[in-house]
């Protein structure tokens, strides 16, 4: 998730370190923040491994400030990341709105549009936070007030997104 960011952050415009940090935070906000000890290993490996180009230019103080930028090798690695996103990276919302947020730099809109059914199948799937044996348990049958609500916001979200899924497939699938 967080080298997605990276690539797709630095897919729109060339980014100093801090800058970059700042744009992950507002995507992943207070539920996956990011912290400078995985930052900038994460960049360091992208770098070494040819996805993303650093030149040094002058600081506002003594330091010098990095800026980054991504490869045509970067570009595709990005491209290959959407086309093919992790399990996990559908299923999890989290990881899901880091594809999602860079989902339109895939030029092909049969792509995009599989990586949403992937989503869709995945949330068509019965399942619940808690369960009777192997049965998911309903807003309805839950013991109290609080596991009500979290699975009534659930399935309402779900819904919501399902929704939205549906139509933005059907959209992709129409001419531009």
């Amino acid at each position: 998730m967080l080298e997605l960011s990276i690539l797709g952050f630095l897919a729109e415009e060339p980014l100093h370190g801090y800058e970059l940090k700042e744009r992950i935070r507002a995507l992943t906000g207070h539920v996956r923040p990011v912290s400078d000890g995985a930052l900038y290993p994460a960049i360091t490996r992208l770098v070494r491994a040819g996805l993303l180009d650093e030149r040094a230019e002058p600081g506002a103080s003594a330091a010098p400030r990095r800026t980054l930028s991504l490869t045509e090798r970067g570009r595709e690695e990005l491209l290959e990341r959407l086309r093919n996103p992790k399990q996990a990276e559908i299923t999890d919302q989290v990881r899901f709105n880091t594809v999602l947020a860079f989902l339109r730099h895939l030029p092909d809109r049969h792509e995009q549009a599989a990586v949403l059914r992937r989503r869709l199948e995945f949330l068509e799937t019965p399942t619940s936070f808690f369960y009777d044996g192997a049965e998911p348990v309903r807003a309805e049958e839950a013991g109290d007030l609080f596991r009500q609500g979290m699975l009534r916001v659930a399935r309402a979200t779900g819904r919501a997104e399902r929704a939205w899924l549906t139509e933005a497939v059907e959209r992709l699938g129409q001419p531009n």
